[in-house]
C-alpha cells in the first residue's frame, strides 16, 4: 500500500538518499554465494510446535474454477501490525465470508521475532496468516533504508535474526504466507532499485544488469535459501509487484526484480483506484489488471497469480467506489484472468491531513452498498473459497 508522503519526508529523502550513495550503495559488492549457519539469536515462541524432522503441510492453491479471497483488516496506527480479531470479524460479517487469508506486517523497527501472537490468533481464526516481512528501520518512508540495506542482507548480516524467525515459523507448524520486498518496483519503499543503485550496472554484480534490481533479487533469495534451510517447508513464498512501474523507467520494470521460479511459489501484484478524496483521477481495476497480468503471467509460466491487495476510497468525486469494486469483483469471479487464483481487498480507514472530508475510507463496513457488493459477489458465490486449502508433504 503506497501513502502520500509528509512534506518533512520529503525534503529528507534528497539528504538521506546522498547520505546512502557515499556510504556504499556506489561502491562494488560482492556476491554471497551461500547461506551460512548462524547461532540462534532471539525469536517468538510458538504456541504449537511441530516436529521439525518432519515437514508442515503448505498452503495449496484453490480448485480449478474457484478463487480464494482474503483481506487486510486495518488496523489502529497505519503502520500495518496492530490489526485485531474484531478487525477481521467486522470484515467478514460485512461480506458474508471467512478471509481465507489475513495480511499484516511484520516491522523488524518494533521486533525481529516472528510474530507469534497475530499468527496465532489468525489461525485459530481458521484463516492462514500472511506476514509481509518488512525489515526497515522506521515507518517513515519514502527514505533509502539505513539498518536493514540490501547489501547487508547479502553478506548475511541478519543471518542470526533470520534464522530464529525461520525456526519459529517452522515450529508454527501449520501454513504460512510470507513475502519480502512488498510492491518492489514502486518507489516508496527501500527495497525499490531507486535506494539501491537504480539502473547503474558498474556497482554490483553482473555488470549488465542494474544493480538496484540485482541487488534485490539476491538479498531476497538469501532470505529464502535461508528460510527453507531451517526446515520450513510451511512457508509459502510471494513475490508482491505494484500494478505500474514507479519509477517508469526500464531498469525498474518488475520483471527485473523477480528471483526466479526456484525461489517463488505464488506471484501477485497490487491494483488501486484513487487512495484518496484529493486524487484527481482513478483508473479502473480491469485497465490495471489487463496491462500487468500478461506481465506477471510472464514470469513464470505456471506458478498460480493473486491480486494481493486491491482497493479504492470513497468520497472521490471521479470515482463511485461501489461501482469500482463491483466492476473488479466481477471480472475476478468470471475469471477474466484465469491464473489469478485469489484477491484481498485492503480494508482500511487513514487520515491524510486535518480535514476529516479527506480521510480515505476502504472499509467495506462503512458503505452500505460497497457491503452488498461484496456480499453478492463474494458472500452468497460458491467458487470465492474462505476456507484454505491445505497441501501436506509427500513421504519418502
Amino acid at each position: 500500500m503506497k501513502r502520500k508522503a509528509s512534506a518533512l519526508v520529503l525534503v529528507s529523502i534528497v539528504i538521506l538518499y546522498s547520505f546512502a550513495l557515499l556510504s556504499g550503495c556506489g561502491q562494488k559488492t560482492e556476491k554471497k554465494p551461500s547461506v551460512t549457519d548462524e547461532k540462534k539469536d532471539g525469536g517468538g515462541k510458538p504456541s504449537r510446535s511441530a516436529n521439525p524432522a518432519r515437514a508442515a503441510g503448505s498452503v495449496g492453491v484453490p480448485p480449478a474454477g474457484s478463487i480464494y479471497q482474503g483481506v487486510f483488516p486495518g488496523g489502529i496506527t497505519g503502520e500495518e501490525d496492530d490489526i485485531t480479531t474484531s478487525d477481521v470479524s467486522s470484515y467478514e460479517k460485512a461480506v458474508g465470508k471467512q478471509a481465507a487469508w489475513v495480511y499484516f506486517s511484520n516491522n523488524w523497527y518494533r521486533s525481529r521475532a516472528f510474530p507469534v501472537k497475530t499468527a496465532t490468533w489468525i489461525r485459530a481464526r481458521g484463516s492462514i496468516p500472511f506476514i509481509r516481512l518488512m525489515l526497515m528501520s522506521g515507518a517513515d518512508w519514502p527514505t533509502p533504508e539505513p539498518t536493514f540495506t540490501l547489501d547487508r542482507i547479502i553478506r548475511g548480516d541478519f543471518d542470526a535474526d533470520l534464522k530464529a524467525w525461520a525456526e519459529s515459523a517452522r515450529d508454527f507448524g501449520t501454513p504460512l504466507l510470507v513475502e519480502y520486498g512488498t510492491e518492489v518496483n514502486g518507489e516508496w519503499f527501500p527495497w525499490n532499485g531507486k535506494w539501491n543503485g537504480g539502473g547503474a550496472t558498474k556497482g554490483y554484480g553482473d555488470p549488465d544488469e542494474p544493480d538496484g534490481p540485482e541487488r534485490f533479487r539476491d538479498a531476497y533469495r538469501h532470505i529464502i535459501e535461508l528460510m527453507r534451510s531451517t526446515g520450513a517447508s510451511n512457508i509459502t513464498w510471494v513475490f508482491h509487484a505494484n500494478g505500474d512501474d514507479q519509477p517508469g523507467e526500464s531498469w525498474n520494470r518488475l520483471e527485473k526484480y523477480y528471483p526466479g521460479n526456484q525461489w517463488i511459489d505464488w506471484i501477485g501484484v497490487s491494483t488501486y483506484g484513487a487512495q484518496t478524496p484529493m486524487e484527481d483521477d482513478s483508473d479502473s481495476f480491469r485497465s490495471i489488471m489487463d496491462s500487468a497480468y500478461p506481465r506477471l503471467a510472464s514470469l513464470s509460466p505456471s506458478k498460480p497469480i493473486f491480486v494481493f491487495e486491491f482497493g479504492v476510497t470513497s468520497g472521490n468525486p471521479h470515482v463511485d467506489q461501489s461501482q469500482w469494486a463491483e466492476s473488479a469483483l466481477q471480472d475476478l469471479t468470471a475469471l477474466r484472468w484465469p491464473r489469478v487464483a485469489g484477491f484481498s481487498w485492503w480494508n482500511e480507514k487513514w487520515e491524510n491531513d486535518d480535514d476529516p472530508a479527506h480521510d480515505t475510507d476502504m472499509r467495506v463496513q462503512d458503505n452500505p452498498e460497497l457491503a452488498n457488493a461484496f456480499d453478492r459477489l463474494v458472500g452468497t458465490k460458491e467458487m470465492v473459497i474462505g476456507r484454505p486449502v491445505t497441501v501436506q508433504p509427500t513421504t519418502d
